[in-house]
Protein backbone atom coordinates (compact mmCIF):
# COMPACT_ATOMS: atom_id res chain seq x y z
CA UNK A 1 0.00 0.00 0.00
CA UNK A 2 1.49 2.98 -1.14
CA UNK A 3 0.58 6.75 -2.53
CA UNK A 4 -2.15 8.52 -0.33
CA UNK A 5 -4.21 5.23 0.98
CA UNK A 6 -3.52 6.97 4.26
CA UNK A 7 -4.12 10.58 3.44
CA UNK A 8 -4.57 13.13 6.49
CA UNK A 9 -4.30 10.63 8.96
CA UNK A 10 -2.47 10.68 12.16
CA UNK A 11 -0.62 7.74 13.34
CA UNK A 12 1.72 7.16 16.15
CA UNK A 13 4.21 4.75 16.53
CA UNK A 14 5.94 4.20 20.04
CA UNK A 15 9.48 2.73 19.90
CA UNK A 16 9.29 4.20 16.20
CA UNK A 17 13.28 4.82 16.31
CA UNK A 18 14.75 1.74 15.37
CA UNK A 19 13.55 -2.14 14.15
CA UNK A 20 10.04 -2.92 13.72
CA UNK A 21 8.61 0.53 14.80
CA UNK A 22 11.11 2.41 12.36
CA UNK A 23 9.14 -0.31 9.16
CA UNK A 24 6.08 0.70 10.17
CA UNK A 25 6.58 4.30 10.83
CA UNK A 26 8.40 4.56 7.44
CA UNK A 27 5.47 1.95 5.59
CA UNK A 28 2.52 3.85 6.95
CA UNK A 29 4.58 7.47 5.79
CA UNK A 30 4.55 6.02 2.34
CA UNK A 31 0.67 5.26 2.72
CA UNK A 32 0.26 8.68 2.98
CA UNK A 33 -0.45 9.04 6.66
CA UNK A 34 1.48 11.90 9.31
CA UNK A 35 3.78 9.83 11.45
CA UNK A 36 5.01 10.64 15.05
CA UNK A 37 7.30 8.58 16.01
CA UNK A 38 7.81 8.11 20.16
CA UNK A 39 10.46 6.68 21.99
CA UNK A 40 13.10 7.48 25.00
CA UNK A 41 15.88 7.59 22.70
CA UNK A 42 16.23 11.19 21.41
CA UNK A 43 19.41 10.30 19.13
CA UNK A 44 17.41 7.63 17.63
CA UNK A 45 13.84 9.44 16.95
CA UNK A 46 16.03 12.41 15.02
CA UNK A 47 17.52 9.98 12.76
CA UNK A 48 14.26 8.63 12.17
CA UNK A 49 12.68 11.64 11.64
CA UNK A 50 15.09 12.52 8.95
CA UNK A 51 13.90 9.46 7.34
CA UNK A 52 10.58 9.97 7.59
CA UNK A 53 11.21 13.61 5.73
CA UNK A 54 13.06 12.07 3.32
CA UNK A 55 9.95 9.72 2.19
CA UNK A 56 7.85 12.81 2.53
CA UNK A 57 9.94 14.26 -0.24
CA UNK A 58 10.33 11.96 -2.08
CA UNK A 59 6.24 11.64 -2.23
CA UNK A 60 6.15 15.69 -2.71
CA UNK A 61 3.40 15.75 0.02
CA UNK A 62 2.56 18.74 1.99
CA UNK A 63 4.56 19.06 4.71
CA UNK A 64 4.76 18.48 7.68
CA UNK A 65 4.22 14.75 7.44
CA UNK A 66 6.30 13.52 10.71
CA UNK A 67 7.55 14.54 13.90
CA UNK A 68 9.52 13.20 17.00
CA UNK A 69 7.88 13.43 20.25
CA UNK A 70 10.31 11.78 23.31
CA UNK A 71 8.17 9.66 25.18
CA UNK A 72 8.41 6.77 28.77
CA UNK A 73 5.11 4.74 28.14
CA UNK A 74 5.77 3.38 31.58
CA UNK A 75 5.07 7.07 33.15
CA UNK A 76 1.14 8.20 32.80
CA UNK A 77 2.58 11.70 33.16
CA UNK A 78 5.21 11.07 30.30
CA UNK A 79 2.53 9.11 28.37
CA UNK A 80 -0.34 12.05 28.88
CA UNK A 81 2.20 14.97 27.85
CA UNK A 82 3.69 12.98 24.45
CA UNK A 83 0.03 12.42 23.19
CA UNK A 84 -1.03 16.50 24.03
CA UNK A 85 1.89 17.15 22.07
CA UNK A 86 1.37 14.48 19.46
CA UNK A 87 -2.09 15.71 19.05
CA UNK A 88 -1.93 19.95 18.97
CA UNK A 89 0.31 19.21 16.05
CA UNK A 90 -1.10 16.61 13.78
CA UNK A 91 -4.53 16.73 15.22
CA UNK A 92 -6.64 13.73 16.67
CA UNK A 93 -4.84 10.17 16.75
CA UNK A 94 -6.85 7.91 14.13
CA UNK A 95 -4.13 4.99 13.68
CA UNK A 96 -2.11 3.73 17.19
CA UNK A 97 1.22 1.45 17.09
CA UNK A 98 2.18 0.07 20.05
CA UNK A 99 4.80 -0.95 19.52
CA UNK A 100 7.88 0.03 22.18
CA UNK A 101 8.51 -2.78 24.42
CA UNK A 102 12.09 -4.74 25.77
CA UNK A 103 12.99 -7.96 26.50
CA UNK A 104 15.27 -9.66 29.37
CA UNK A 105 16.04 -13.41 29.98
CA UNK A 106 16.82 -15.04 33.01
CA UNK A 107 15.92 -18.10 34.67
CA UNK A 108 13.06 -18.30 36.79
CA UNK A 109 15.02 -18.40 40.13
CA UNK A 110 16.92 -15.46 38.86
CA UNK A 111 13.77 -13.32 37.94
CA UNK A 112 13.84 -11.15 40.94
CA UNK A 113 10.47 -8.68 41.44
CA UNK A 114 12.24 -5.58 40.40
CA UNK A 115 12.57 -7.25 36.54
CA UNK A 116 9.53 -9.10 36.29
CA UNK A 117 7.68 -5.58 37.28
CA UNK A 118 10.06 -4.05 34.34
CA UNK A 119 8.95 -6.60 31.95
CA UNK A 120 5.17 -5.77 33.30
CA UNK A 121 5.54 -1.84 32.90
CA UNK A 122 7.08 -1.58 29.47
CA UNK A 123 5.66 -4.55 27.62
CA UNK A 124 1.53 -4.56 29.31
CA UNK A 125 1.36 -1.05 31.28
CA UNK A 126 2.78 0.98 27.94
CA UNK A 127 0.29 -0.36 26.02
CA UNK A 128 -2.38 0.62 28.59
CA UNK A 129 -1.13 3.64 29.16
CA UNK A 130 -0.61 4.86 25.55
CA UNK A 131 -4.33 3.39 24.40
CA UNK A 132 -5.90 5.35 27.67
CA UNK A 133 -4.47 8.09 25.70
CA UNK A 134 -6.49 8.00 21.94
CA UNK A 135 -8.84 5.62 22.79
CA UNK A 136 -11.66 8.35 23.60
CA UNK A 137 -10.82 10.47 21.12
CA UNK A 138 -10.96 7.45 18.67
CA UNK A 139 -14.88 6.39 19.90
CA UNK A 140 -16.06 10.39 19.92
CA UNK A 141 -15.16 10.43 16.11
CA UNK A 142 -16.08 6.21 15.87
CA UNK A 143 -12.42 5.62 13.88
CA UNK A 144 -9.63 4.52 14.82
CA UNK A 145 -7.51 1.75 14.76
CA UNK A 146 -4.99 0.15 17.65
CA UNK A 147 -2.46 -2.44 16.85
CA UNK A 148 -0.71 -3.81 19.57
CA UNK A 149 3.08 -5.25 18.46
CA UNK A 150 2.84 -8.60 20.64
CA UNK A 151 4.94 -11.40 20.03
CA UNK A 152 4.91 -15.12 19.47
CA UNK A 153 5.84 -15.32 23.03
CA UNK A 154 2.34 -14.13 23.77
CA UNK A 155 0.80 -17.00 21.88
CA UNK A 156 3.15 -20.01 23.04
CA UNK A 157 5.65 -20.04 26.23
CA UNK A 158 9.48 -19.58 25.73
CA UNK A 159 12.01 -20.36 28.21
CA UNK A 160 14.23 -17.73 30.13
CA UNK A 161 11.80 -14.93 29.22
CA UNK A 162 8.61 -15.97 31.82
CA UNK A 163 8.00 -12.07 32.44
CA UNK A 164 8.35 -11.27 28.84
CA UNK A 165 6.20 -13.82 27.90
CA UNK A 166 3.50 -13.19 30.68
CA UNK A 167 3.50 -8.86 29.58
CA UNK A 168 3.30 -10.34 25.88
CA UNK A 169 0.65 -12.57 26.77
CA UNK A 170 -1.32 -9.97 28.69
CA UNK A 171 -0.81 -7.49 25.87
CA UNK A 172 -3.29 -10.21 23.61
CA UNK A 173 -5.39 -10.63 26.17
CA UNK A 174 -6.03 -6.76 26.54
CA UNK A 175 -6.02 -6.97 22.77
CA UNK A 176 -9.34 -9.32 22.69
CA UNK A 177 -10.92 -7.41 25.63
CA UNK A 178 -10.88 -4.11 24.16
CA UNK A 179 -11.71 -5.27 20.62
CA UNK A 180 -15.01 -6.35 22.12
CA UNK A 181 -15.60 -3.21 24.02
CA UNK A 182 -14.72 -0.76 21.08
CA UNK A 183 -16.62 -3.04 18.39
CA UNK A 184 -19.46 -0.87 18.06
CA UNK A 185 -17.41 2.27 18.38
CA UNK A 186 -15.80 2.35 15.03
CA UNK A 187 -12.51 0.92 16.25
CA UNK A 188 -10.79 -2.06 15.79
CA UNK A 189 -8.01 -3.71 18.03
CA UNK A 190 -5.60 -6.26 16.72
CA UNK A 191 -2.15 -7.87 18.11
CA UNK A 192 0.74 -8.33 15.27
CA UNK A 193 2.99 -11.68 16.91
CA UNK A 194 6.38 -11.57 15.38
CA UNK A 195 8.13 -14.91 15.48
CA UNK A 196 12.12 -13.85 16.08
CA UNK A 197 12.50 -10.63 13.78
CA UNK A 198 15.99 -9.19 12.64
CA UNK A 199 15.83 -6.08 15.01
CA UNK A 200 18.39 -4.61 17.48
CA UNK A 201 16.43 -6.03 19.81
CA UNK A 202 17.18 -9.62 18.64
CA UNK A 203 20.82 -8.70 18.59
CA UNK A 204 20.54 -8.15 22.11
CA UNK A 205 19.06 -11.55 23.30
CA UNK A 206 21.80 -13.02 21.13
CA UNK A 207 24.78 -11.40 22.93
CA UNK A 208 22.66 -12.21 26.01
CA UNK A 209 22.94 -15.71 24.89
CA UNK A 210 26.38 -15.45 24.32
CA UNK A 211 27.23 -14.02 27.53
CA UNK A 212 24.93 -16.36 29.64
CA UNK A 213 25.51 -19.79 28.07
CA UNK A 214 29.27 -19.59 26.61
CA UNK A 215 28.04 -20.24 22.53
CA UNK A 216 29.88 -18.28 19.59
CA UNK A 217 27.47 -16.13 18.14
CA UNK A 218 26.64 -17.94 15.32
CA UNK A 219 25.87 -21.14 17.51
CA UNK A 220 23.22 -18.68 19.15
CA UNK A 221 21.94 -17.52 15.99
CA UNK A 222 21.32 -21.44 14.90
CA UNK A 223 19.28 -22.17 18.03
CA UNK A 224 17.12 -19.19 17.07
CA UNK A 225 16.84 -19.84 13.55
CA UNK A 226 14.86 -23.40 14.95
CA UNK A 227 11.93 -21.57 15.63
CA UNK A 228 11.03 -20.47 12.73
CA UNK A 229 10.09 -23.75 10.09
CA UNK A 230 11.05 -21.79 7.36
CA UNK A 231 15.00 -21.43 9.00
CA UNK A 232 15.07 -17.66 8.43
CA UNK A 233 14.62 -14.25 10.86
CA UNK A 234 11.51 -11.91 10.08
CA UNK A 235 12.46 -9.01 8.27
CA UNK A 236 10.92 -5.68 10.26
CA UNK A 237 9.57 -4.63 6.57
CA UNK A 238 7.41 -7.96 6.95
CA UNK A 239 5.87 -6.69 10.48
CA UNK A 240 5.48 -3.60 9.09
CA UNK A 241 3.03 -4.57 5.83
CA UNK A 242 0.80 -6.69 8.66
CA UNK A 243 0.25 -3.32 10.22
CA UNK A 244 -0.08 -1.80 7.20
CA UNK A 245 -2.82 -3.70 5.88
CA UNK A 246 -4.79 -4.05 9.23
CA UNK A 247 -4.62 -0.03 8.68
CA UNK A 248 -6.41 -0.14 5.48
CA UNK A 249 -10.22 -0.18 4.85
CA UNK A 250 -10.28 -3.78 3.86
CA UNK A 251 -9.33 -4.76 6.90
CA UNK A 252 -11.73 -2.76 9.11
CA UNK A 253 -13.85 -6.03 9.93
CA UNK A 254 -10.52 -7.59 11.49
CA UNK A 255 -10.99 -6.91 14.91
CA UNK A 256 -9.46 -9.01 18.17
CA UNK A 257 -6.91 -10.60 16.32
CA UNK A 258 -3.44 -11.97 17.03
CA UNK A 259 -1.57 -12.29 13.73
CA UNK A 260 1.05 -14.57 13.61
CA UNK A 261 4.08 -12.99 11.22
CA UNK A 262 6.85 -16.10 12.16
CA UNK A 263 7.24 -18.25 9.27
CA UNK A 264 4.39 -20.95 11.08
CA UNK A 265 5.86 -20.99 13.91
CA UNK A 266 2.46 -20.67 15.70
CA UNK A 267 -0.41 -21.70 14.03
Amino acid sequence: MTGVALQGRHAVVTGGGSGIGAACAQALARSGARVTVMGRDRKRLCEQLGRLVSTHDAHARPAPCAQAVAVDVTQADSVDTAFAIASAAFGPVDILVNNAGHAQAAPFSRTDPALWQRMLDVNLGGVYLCTRAVIDSMVERRDGRVINIASTAGLAGYAYVAAYCAAKHGVIGLTRALALEYAAHGVTVNAVCPGYTDTPLLRESIAQIVAKTGRDEADARRELLRANPQGRFIAPDEVADTVLWLCSPGARSINGHAVSVSGGEVM
